[in-house]
């Protein structure tokens, strides 16, 4: 009777007017491709892409081409960070989820960041760095699922840090603006500002931007590579032999020595003991699509929360964009995103997150049985999903202390926003043979302390953690433990086949932001060009997972473009509205059309973000 009756009291209420203006005519034309398809967050790593496809590689060796020029370019990420990814295997016809976190180093406790004065970890410097991830990934998707050798999808990148190349303006401005932070460190001062002692330190925008530590360190791991197929090993084990030397050699000496000299914890230990996990996935179904996801070790699984709830709704009725539609959304979102922030963490480590029990349709319909269909409510909190387990709650004593967390008091709306949108890129390829990507790689963004004579910027992915029990007890940092992150992969598949694969960059509007493209295409006709470029809302209401770890109930970001009767109602509902010109992204997709044989590829209107097809 619940679902009944809300299906009809939305569509009642969808008769106001709506903001629904598509089909239109988008700024950027969708990309078509036959043979592959590469897309990225910057051009010149999708050109990367491009040449490792010509070289007769598969998407993995694209993606993991493009991973290691947008690290290079440090494009909101470096060498030293974490990659995530979904990949769709054609000869078993399975998603495979990619774990490629660093962990908690030794030392790294509550009790330990509490005793020097932290909050939460910090967001800078050495303290604030899991160990590496990308490289490993990297290694271990080329080696298991790729075709070519390490040396020739490194090609491009060490070209680029052994040569250089023209930097962009918003990565030379963003060093310019995080100089103080980069002059603590000489490692750090050495690779960022090349024109030391001026007025403008950083490099000016189109200089050609060379790293002659990063690229010595790529050489030693092709140079590996090359001995060890010359000793007579196979591919992939030469390949795993470069990995060994990264994690276990004279490369993870200099990581460890240089962090710990600067006042970091990471260890050798810690290096060798880290490993690259091949997952299952998390899934949901929505409609005639199965949804996939990683593990909660990433916010992934609060979209297919979310969509749980959102398939009691008739959407579509309710019009694109209307006060009803966001409405709905944003409060479904944010009993989702409740749950993410008390009971997400690393599933390795003890308690175990109670995911059938968050993921249960069931459990879904008893959230949404919670929605004020007019006013927002500021103050949702995590359920219950324990009883969808058979199971009694053991934190009921902590939920019931959450109210008493607090919001926004520290930080500007400004700065709430630079962390709440922090790091990060996307990956997406496909190709005829039936690889498909999605990868959500990030961390060690500028101003990353860079580990001695490496060149590699480490993550700050550490600032993840919180240290007090009552906002998450899955989620205190202990050795080897990996923090809750947002970043998060998509994919999705119609009659077991790949349809969609998307992905985006900007801390905590990952998801929400993936969800509305999802809808755009599913519910309301897009095309995935049309569906990255559409105007999007975003919701302040969670806590975000950097800085402060602070929210904005009731905070609403709205395109500019919104009508006023819109932007009234929302008012109305108890919404702190403010406006950006461009809300959709940047996302990333390729939507294959198995009618036709062929890709689309859609790049945002906002950002960098690029592709490629043939």
């Amino acid at each position: 009777m619940t679902r009944i009756f809300i299906l009809c009291l939305l569509s009642s209420m969808s008769m106001a007017q709506t903001f629904n203006t598509f089909p239109f005519k988008t700024q950027k034309p969708p990309l078509h491709g036959k043979h592959w398809m590469a897309l990225t967050g910057k051009p010149l790593a999708a050109t990367a892409g491009a040449l490792t496809f010509g070289k007769g590689g598969n998407a993995v060796d694209a993606a993991c081409a493009m991973l290691a020029a947008t690290s290079t370019m440090w494009d909101v990420l470096s060498w030293g960070g974490e990659t995530q990814a979904l990949i769709y295997n054609p000869k078993t016809k399975k998603v495979i989820a990619v774990n490629a976190l660093g962990v908690a180093p030794t030392g790294a406790t509550a009790d330990y960041y509490k005793a020097k004065g932290y909050d939460y970890p910090p967001e800078y410097g050495p303290l604030s760095a899991v160990t590496p991830g990308t490289p490993g990934g990297l290694m271990v998707v080329l080696a298991e699922y790729g075709k070519l050798s390490l040396a020739e999808v490194l090609a491009p990148a060490l070209q680029m840090a052994k040569d250089g190349y023209p930097i962009e303006a918003q990565t030379a401005n963003m060093i310019e603006s995080y100089k103080d932070e980069i002059l603590k460190y000489p490692s750090s001062t050495k690779v960022f500002l090349t024109h030391l002692g001026e007025d403008r330190e950083a490099p000016e925008a189109g200089e050609i931007f060379v790293q002659k530590d990063l690229a010595n360190t790529l050489q030693k791991l092709i140079d590996t590579e090359q001995a060890a197929l010359k000793s007579g090993k196979s591919r992939k084990e030469a390949i795993y032999a470069a990995y060994d030397r990264f994690y276990t050699g004279d490369i993870a000496e200099e990581i460890a020595r240089s962090t710990q000299a600067a006042g970091g914890l990471i260890t050798k230990k810690d290096l060798a003991n880290w490993e690259v996990k091949l997952e299952e996935p998390m899934s949901t179904t929505y409609r005639d699509y199965e949804v996939f996801k990683l593990q909660p070790w990433t916010q992934g699984p609060v979209m297919l929360q979310t969509l749980n709830i959102l398939e009691n709704f008739d959407l579509k009725a309710m019009g694109y964009n209307s006060t009803n539609y966001i409405h709905t959304l944003y409060q479904s979102m944010n009993l989702a995103y409740a749950d993410r922030d008390f009971y997400y963490g690393d599933p390795a480590f003890p308690p175990a997150e109670p995911m059938e029990g968050l993921l249960s349709k069931d459990y879904a319909r008893k959230r949404l049985q919670e929605i004020n269909f007019e006013k927002n409510d500021p103050a949702i909190a995590p359920g219950d999903p324990y009883p969808f387990e058979n199971k009694s709650n053991p934190y009921l004593d902590l939920l019931a202390k959450w109210p008493s967390l607090g919001v926004n008091s520290k930080q500007s709306y400004e700065e709430f926003m630079e962390d709440f949108t922090a790091g990060t890129t996307s990956v997406v390829t496909a190709d005829e043979e039936g690889w498909v990507v999605s990868m959500t790689p990030s961390g060690g963004w500028v101003p990353a302390f860079i580990a001695g004579e490496t060149g590699i910027g480490l993550s700050q992915r550490m600032q993840s953690f919180v240290l007090n029990e009552v906002e998450n007890p899955f989620n205190l940092p202990e050795a080897g433990k990996r923090p809750r992150v947002t970043l998060t992969p998509s994919m999705a598949l119609k009659d077991g086949k790949p349809v969609l694969a998307f992905a985006k960059q900007a801390g905590d509007e990952q998801d929400q932001l993936l969800l509305q493209f999802f809808l755009n295409v599913v519910e309301f006709g897009m095309t995935v060009q049309e569906a990255v470029e559409a105007p999007s809302f975003k919701t302040l209401q969670m806590f975000s997972s950097f800085g402060s770890h602070e929210k904005i109930p009731g905070g609403m970001i709205l395109n500019s473009s919104t009508p006023e009767w819109t932007v009234s109602e929302l008012r109305a509902k108890g919404y702190k509205i403010n406006f950006q010109p461009r809300t959709s992204g940047p996302i990333n997709s390729i939507f294959i059309d198995w009618k036709h044989g062929s890709f689309w590829g859609g790049s945002s209107n906002h950002g960098e973000d690029y592709g490629l097809g043939w």
